[in-house]
Parts: structure tokens; C-alpha cells; sequence
């Protein structure tokens, strides 16, 4: 013991008290620091967990949406397989319809039963394409013929079978002779 702390007992009790109260505090902030980062990795780990429920959520609504976008397209198309099913039945109506020596009875039905698969196929949404000028994302051309002043190029001579679209989705393009 120092000289000054055997002189006076007091000191040397002042002394214990403020070294215990020095390990007291320092306790307390350790364990304060000790909190705090407890408190901070819980704090993260809640973050991260927030941040992985906001993706997840997400990514559910994304293929929801994309569910629904294909249910509509599904429905929207549907009756496609059909279609180009049908389409060479009613190429062959109207072949059959410019046979010469038809009767006007079976012409006047052959005509009938073409309107009805034409109506039919109307109200699902294919429809014949435009033949106006050659396009070459509708038309395929399978014979040209050479332009003149009377016909200019890309235009359309003659349509051997027609083509059609099931709303704006190309079912057969139209096989055409174009004027190049």
C-alpha cells in the first residue's frame, strides 16, 4: 500500500468504492454494447426477412399475372386448331362452287353451307386476309408475273387460295401470283 493510503483509511475505501464502481460502469456499457448489437443483428435480420417477404410477394403477383395473361390468350385462340382444321373444307366449297354444270339447287346449298362455316368462323374471330397488295407478312407468293404500266409491282394478279387470321394471329397466309 502506498503511504498516502495508510495515512488515511478513508482514502484507501474512496479508492475500493470508485474501482468498483469504475468495474460496475464498465460492466454496464459492455453489456449495454453487448444489447445494442444484439439489438442491431435482430434489427438486420428482420430487414432481410422483410426484404425476402417483399420479393416473394412479388414474384407471386408476377405469376399471377402471367397465369391470368396466358389463360387469356388460351381462351383468346382456343378455337385455332379447329380453325385450320375446317379451312380446306371450305377451300374445297369453293372449288366446288365453280364447277360448271352445278344445278342452281346445289349450287344455291353449296352457297348456304359456305356462308354458315364463314358466319361460324366469324364468330370466333378469323376472318379472311385482305388481298389488296402484296405483304409479305400475309401473302405468300407462289408465282410472279413482270409489272407493267397497268399492273405495278406488289400488286396482287391472282389469289389461289385464300388466307386467314384469327384475330391479329396469322392462321395460313394467302398463296398468291404478284406482279414484280
Amino acid at each position: 500500500m502506498s503511504k498516502k493510503s495508510k495515512e488515511n483509511p478513508k482514502n484507501e475505501e474512496i479508492l475500493e468504492e470508485v474501482v468498483e464502481a469504475s468495474d460496475e460502469s464498465v460492466q454496464e456499457v459492455v453489456e449495454e454494447i453487448s444489447e445494442k448489437s444484439e439489438l442491431d443483428m435482430a434489427n438486420e435480420r428482420a430487414d432481410e426477412f422483410e426484404n425476402k417477404y417483399l420479393r416473394a410477394h412479388a414474384e407471386m403477383q408476377n405469376i399471377q399475372r402471367r397465369a391470368n395473361e396466358e389463360r387469356q390468350q388460351l381462351q383468346r385462340y382456343r378455337s385455332q386448331d379447329l380453325a385450320k382444321k375446317i379451312l380446306p373444307s371450305l377451300d374445297n366449297l369453293e372449288r366446288a362452287l365453280t364447277v360448271e354444270g352445278l344445278t342452281d339447287d346445289v349450287k344455291k346449298g353449296l352457297e348456304m353451307v359456305q356462308e354458315s362455316l364463314i358466319q361460324a368462323l366469324k364468330e370466333e374471330g378469323i376472318e379472311a386476309v385482305e388481298v389488296e397488295s402484296f405483304d409479305h407478312n400475309l401473302h405468300m407468293a407462289v408465282q410472279t408475273l413482270p409489272a407493267d404500266d397497268d399492273h405495278p409491282s406488289d400488286t396482287i394478279a391472282e389469289v389461289f387460295q385464300k388466307g386467314y387470321k384469327l384475330h391479329e394471329r396469322l392462321l395460313r397466309p394467302a398463296m398468291v401470283v404478284v406482279y414484280n
